[in-house]
């Protein structure tokens, strides 16, 4: 049977591949190059996440999750193809990024509270692992981290990994605080990207 984490895990996966695929087709980088940031994207957020936990990440002792990196890397290129031009604000980019961000919120909170973690770590958990892969992604693209200046954008899968240890704390039935999670985290990203929401800058 399909845990919740498994299915999230390959949603996650297979919706960043085509995320950072896209950014690195979209950056005019050669194969390998588009390939790189599509893997990295896929998997930086679930290694950051289980080294955290002090686990082996579940990465680099599977086939599957470089597997669906790859499928994803592959669906990115089939589709930029097919768009014939450049992707940067398109739904191509902002649609499986968005899903990603939530589905891999799901994973942290899921990993979190499994290893023990206080409500603090679950959310950070579910936060790292959400914006950890883009934020590694912005880096070899040499630009400033997405989430550092796309404030409403880590404040999502906050918001998904706080709802999930509260559904999880009451003793609801495992998937709910995964849908709950992913359809809070994602809901608001689309919004905010529909409404063109974001937190108040310093100065």
């Amino acid at each position: 049977m399909l845990t919740p984490f498994a299915a999230m895990n390959a949603i996650g996966t297979v919706a960043f591949g085509v995320a950072g695929a896209s950014k690195g087709v979209d950056a005019d980088l050669d194969y390998l190059g588009v390939t790189v940031l599509g893997v990295v994207t896929a998997l930086g957020g679930g290694i950051t996440r289980d080294l955290l936990v002090g686990r082996v990440p579940s990465a680099l002792t599977a086939e599957t999750d470089v597997l669906l990196a790859l499928a994803g890397v592959a669906l990115a290129i089939a589709l930029v193809r097919a768009e014939r031009g450049a992707i940067a604000d398109s739904p191509l980019l902002t649609i499986p990024d968005a899903v990603g961000l939530a589905a891999f919120a799901a994973t942290g909170a899921i990993v979190g509270v499994e290893s023990g973690l206080s409500p603090f770590g679950v959310v950070i958990c579910a936060t790292l692992t959400g914006v950890g892969g883009g934020a590694i992604r912005d880096l070899l693209a040499q630009e400033v981290p997405f989430v550092l200046h796309e404030d409403f954008y880590a404040t999502c899968a906050i918001a998904g990994g706080t709802v999930f240890w509260l559904f999880w704390t009451l003793g609801v039935a495992p998937p709910v605080p995964t849908a709950a999670c992913v359809g809070l985290a994602l809901g608001l990203r689309l919004l905010a990207m529909r409404r063109g929401w974001s937190l108040p800058a310093v100065a």
